[in-house]
């Protein structure tokens, strides 16, 4: 693991060597994500609790839940959009400071202004702001 920013710090405190899961959120509260680091593969969740504009990707038909708040990305492959409830609680997470850049897991994410971006080790990634969500 390379750790560039406070927010790896963190998470090489209670990273994947004590345990395989660690969370973080952008200062606004209103994007977190939890990553969980196995020993073949690992995977990001991020949810994004106030949005506005359209979903990133349209609604399926079979989809009667919340759709557009979070996304799901493995360390390779394309990312995912879950249908389910939305969990608006805010809970504490570790705290990804604007301008923050993490590699963990296979995964990289910026902390910006304008929003919060990941990619993964295909290129595959999303970003992510209230105004915007968008799947690439």
């Amino acid at each position: 693991m390379h750790y560039t920013s406070t927010l790896l710090v963190l998470a090489a405190m209670t990273g994947p060597a004590a345990a395989d899961v660690w969370t973080f959120e952008t200062p606004s509260e209103n994007i977190q994500c939890s990553v969980g680091e196995g020993p073949t593969s690992s995977d990001i969740r991020c949810t994004i609790i106030e949005r506005s504009g359209p979903a990133a990707a349209p609604r399926p038909e079979w989809c009667a839940a919340d759709r557009g708040h979070t996304f799901l990305m493995n360390d390779r492959g394309f990312v995912s959009m879950e249908c389910a409830p939305l969990n608006r609680n805010r809970d504490g997470f570790d705290r990804a400071e604007y301008g923050v850049t993490g590699e963990f897991g296979g995964f990289v994410c910026t902390s910006a202004t304008t929003g919060l971006t990941c990619r993964n080790l295909d290129g595959h990634g999303f970003f992510l702001s209230r105004a915007v969500q968008q799947v690439f």
